[in-house]
């Protein structure tokens, strides 16, 4: 898939098919675009974990207000960062990008979970506590659209005129 192509149809999926699995080969695929991703002074301050056990997915699924669909994926990586580098938040969004693109060339959906009870959620993975670990990603092929429990068509963006500015601050 052409990259921008990639990126403009890209979407959250909340519900997978569990009758597909998901080979190795996609799994290694999506660690690597992670793990190749930029970060500042290459500091790579980040670990991934994959998870593909039932109970640990529902117990993950219990740590986020909204993190549900993590029950239902194939597998799912929790990002884990040292927080004592400036950008390591940021640094872990760029990750879980490239992870999520990565998966959606090869067809493969997925969806950002934040883990609002941190504390909760690193226990259940056994996270050092003086790392961060906000979100987990659920990966999975997609349910086919009429089975899924919205079939409503992707949100709006605002248009690029709306949000671009031009040299400086001039709305």
């Amino acid at each position: 898939m052409d990259t921008y192509q990639a990126i403009l149809s890209l979407r959250s999926v909340r519900q997978f098919d569990l009758g597909r699995p998901i080979d190795e080969a996609a799994l290694h695929r999506i660690l690597q675009a992670g793990r190749m991703s930029g970060s500042s002074k290459d500091s790579q301050p980040w670990w991934f974990i994959v998870v593909k056990d039932r109970a640990t997915l529902l117990a993950l699924s219990k740590t986020g207000d909204y993190a549900q669909h993590l029950v239902g994926a194939a597998f799912a990586i929790a990002l884990v960062f040292d927080p004592k580098f400036y950008r390591g938040e940021f640094d872990s969004g760029r990750t879980a990008q490239n992870m999520m693109l990565a998966a959606w060339n090869d067809g493969i959906g997925s969806c950002l979970a934040s883990m609002h009870r941190e504390d909760d959620c690193k226990a259940v993975l056994g996270v050092p506590a003086e790392y961060r670990l906000q979100h987990i990603i659920s990966f999975g092929y997609p349910l086919p659209v009429e089975q899924t429990i919205s079939a409503a068509p992707r949100r709006r963006r605002k248009p690029l005129n709306e949000i671009m500015l031009q040299e400086r601050w001039s709305k």
